[in-house]
């Protein structure tokens, strides 16, 4: 029986550094040597795409490489469950997490690597009066306790980033990278990442997102009215606007179109057997519409007079079709092209090809103005709406994250949506709604920081005063918790029909369950007593179990059964991929029926692929009850057994 301590790496979260490493491994064996890479093997593998000038193009600041190191350095916390402050939590999908975003997306990573289909973000824009994240590359856990008040604090606050500071623009770009590193590999292959900003930062997060996403996945910035202009005292040009910048995870990636409108429908004035049509000029137009760009797109194609017909553009120039010789034959043949006589430049009644392009199913590209969107007075009304008074300064429109959901490709029923800058909870009310409009069923993940609220501040008096009624502790985690609570109950009022998805779990960041080694110098045997015991005495069986899903990763939504086997409770998650005791004491006596209920339950469960099982190390009474219990569980196949 294997047992996991608290620096087993099955014990934080995963490591993205040994996975890199695997993965130049598998690609350049030879480049690795005793687990460690020999660059200048790897570099003359690589030959010239290795640029070893001194000077190179690209975003750099002080403290760029130990911001690097925070996002691969693993996480040792974990999610707390909170069932208490949960909607719907036996049966919902949705996830609601209080904690620093950068720990809780390393702890995110071993369960939704490669899952995300779209993260929407909008980060503190770096105002000089807006909070920057002060991560501690030492221990990030301890320091997140501290700055949100959950342990004694040594004089770190939570603080503004000062204009005045000398590490204005530095300080932002530390505190982004990471999390932009660690978002990276959540992002399903057909993903999407979409970042709102405005005028003061927008140039370096440009060019941070090309060097981590990659220059060759940005697909635009969306351009969106405010409807408050700001800056008008400065001398410059005020601002009206602010940005979302839209990166996929992989180059080949197309955004999807959204729904027509009513203008857009008035076009399709056309009926026939299929349905109602529009007409299209055969000739394509637009961008890379001439010959030189489609040569085998431009032929004769015969008129109904029986003449030849050449794709020419406006100006006499050589154009092309929309289609290829084949193409067209079986447009012909099938019914779609429609000839009509235009004005031709002689001044003569010309035929011209048109082809019929049907309404059923048909969508546009989004453009990269979103001025038809609420601007934030509206989505500032909407909240108050829904809460009862002012609690949130600046929401973000629910239509503009709902906007984004639509052109995320291929978001089928599933598809699991993350904010890990939730602020007022914006993401997910857009998320509930969407869902009730389109009836799909799509997921979300909402990580925020439970940010002090200061009475004394007037920006945030009426938050502070708002959670004091609800009787929680005065945060924006809690604002955010609410709104959710009180969009999922207006998304089911609004849409009676609608039997979606409404609820969402609370979980919270802390430290591990298991107890780390930090003897007491001056009284080693009451450290060693301590040290006994290897999960905290303060935790509970639910802290223990998500923490399990989480480093063995496991969906914190994946369902889990609970049973009574030689009356110790037993949990069997995801049908039966992973089974736990967590029970306090396991004697001599218990291990035979204990083991064997646990063989038949699994039986009956037959689970696809490897079981684990996982026991409480500090309950076995003795060697014997733990070795009969790992012995009877191999004999049945159940060889991967672990102890906490």
């Amino acid at each position: 029986m294997k047992k996991i301590g608290a620096d087993d790496p099955e014990a934080k979260s995963a490591d993205i550094v040994a996975g890199n490493v695997a993965q130049l491994k598998a690609l350049f064996p030879e480049s690795v040597t005793e687990g460690k890479i020999d660059f200048d093997v790897l570099r003359q593998l690589l030959g010239a795409a290795v640029d070893e000038r001194e000077e190179k193009y690209g975003l750099n600041w002080h403290g760029k490489r130990r911001a690097r190191q925070l996002a691969l350095t693993p996480s040792t916390g974990t999610l707390r469950p909170c069932p208490e402050e949960s909607v719907d939590w036996d049966t919902t999908q949705n996830l609601m997490i209080e904690g620093d975003n950068l720990e809780v997306l390393k702890l995110l990573q071993k369960s939704y690597a490669g899952k995300v289909k779209l993260i929407y973000i909008d980060p503190p824009y770096n105002t000089g009066k807006d909070f920057v994240y002060k991560d501690d590359y030492q221990d990030n856990i301890k320091n997140y306790l501290m700055l949100t008040g959950q342990v004694d604090s040594d004089g770190r606050k939570i603080s503004s980033n000062a204009e005045t500071s000398g590490r204005f623009h530095t300080d932002w770009l530390a505190m982004m990278h990471p999390r932009l590193l660690a978002a990276r590999m959540l992002l399903a292959n057909d993903g999407l990442i979409a970042i709102s900003i405005d005028g003061i930062e927008i140039a370096n997060l440009r060019q941070l997102c090309d060097q981590i996403l990659g220059l060759e996945n940005y697909k635009g910035t969306v351009v969106r009215p405010t409807g408050q202009t700001t800056g008008q005292d400065s001398g410059g040009l005020g601002s009206s606007f602010d940005y979302v910048l839209v990166y996929s995870r992989d180059p080949d990636v197309e955004l999807s179109g959204l729904p027509l409108d009513d203008s857009d429908i008035e076009r399709y004035q056309g009926q026939d057997a299929r349905g109602q049509f529009a007409l299209w000029q055969l000739r394509k137009t637009g961008s890379n519409d001439r010959r030189v760009d489609r040569p085998n797109m431009f032929f004769a194609i015969k008129d109904p007079d029986g003449n030849d017909v050449f794709p020419i553009g406006p100006g006499g120039y050589e154009s092309c079709w929309r289609f290829d010789p084949k193409g067209y034959e079986r447009l012909l043949a099938d019914d779609y092209v429609v000839w009509k006589k235009r004005e031709g430049r002689d001044g003569r009644a010309d035929w011209w090809p048109y082809v019929k392009t049907y309404l059923e199913g048909r969508t546009k590209r989004a453009s990269p103005l979103w001025s038809d969107l609420p601007g934030s007075k509206k989505a500032s009304i909407d909240l108050r709406s829904l809460m009862g008074e002012d609690v949130f300064d600046n929401p973000k429109p629910i239509d503009l994250v709902a906007r984004l959901i639509q052109v995320t490709p291929s978001a089928e029923v599933g598809g699991l949506v993350v904010d890990f800058f939730a602020g007022s909870g914006t993401t997910g009310h857009a998320v509930l709604a969407q869902n009730a409009n389109d009836r799909r069923n799509r997921r979300f993940i909402l990580v925020q920081l439970p940010q002090p609220l200061d009475e004394s501040d007037k920006a945030q008096q009426s938050g502070a005063a708002f959670c004091s009624q609800l009787g929680v502790p005065a945060n924006i985690a809690e604002l955010a918790k609410e709104r959710l609570r009180r969009a999922g109950a207006k998304v089911k009022s609004d849409n009676p029909m609608f039997a979606g998805d409404t609820g969402f779990r609370v979980f919270k960041l802390a430290s591990s369950n298991i107890q780390q080694w930090d003897p007491n110098r001056d009284d080693l045997p009451a450290s060693l007593e301590a040290a006994v015991e290897h999960l905290k005495t303060d935790r509970t069986e639910a802290d223990i179990l998500y923490e399990l899903l989480l480093k063995l990763g496991l969906d914190l939504c994946v369902p889990i059964e609970k049973r009574e086997i030689a009356g110790k409770a037993v949990h069997a998650v995801g049908g039966g991929v992973l089974i736990a005791c967590l029970a306090g004491t396991i004697t001599k006596d218990d291990a035979e029926p204990l083991a064997l209920g646990i063989v038949e339950w699994h039986a009956a469960l037959a689970p696809a692929g490897e079981t684990a099982c996982v026991f409480r190390d500090s309950a076995f009474a003795d060697d014997v009850a733990k070795s009969n219990v790992a012995a009877i569980l191999e004999q049945h196949g159940l060889t991967n057994v672990k102890s906490l």
